[in-house]
């Protein structure tokens, strides 16, 4: 069975690559929606899984400082982008694919 892929929208670029993954934006039939986040790869699992990390200033008024957090979420990794540990990768939200999955990845950055 081939499958046309299609443009997801949201200012994402087409993967070169082609696969058959049913949760890919561009080959599947998944669609997105919400938050869009760009952020490090700092574990990936062989079942098409990533975790991305991104650091975030968070403001204490009691204090007028600042202090560092960081912000982890798993993300889907389809095969036609197939990001690898240290890559800076651009998720975006979706519907949930397992209990803890509801970003899926759409491109690698330079």
């Amino acid at each position: 069975m081939k499958v046309k892929a299609k443009n997801p929208g949201m200012g994402v670029e087409m993967p070169k690559k082609t696969c058959n993954d049913v949760h890919c934006p561009f080959h599947g039939e998944l669609k997105l929606h919400g938050k869009v986040f760009i952020g490090k790869v700092i574990k990936r699992n062989p079942h098409k899984t990533i975790n991305v990390e991104w650091p975030r200033i968070n403001y204490i008024e009691k204090y007028e400082r600042y202090s560092k957090k960081r912000s982890r979420v798993k993300a889907h990794n389809p095969e036609c982008i197939d990001a690898k540990e240290g890559d800076t990768v651009k998720i975006i939200e979706t519907r949930p694919i397992s209990k803890t999955k509801t970003f899926v990845v759409v491109g690698v950055e330079q």
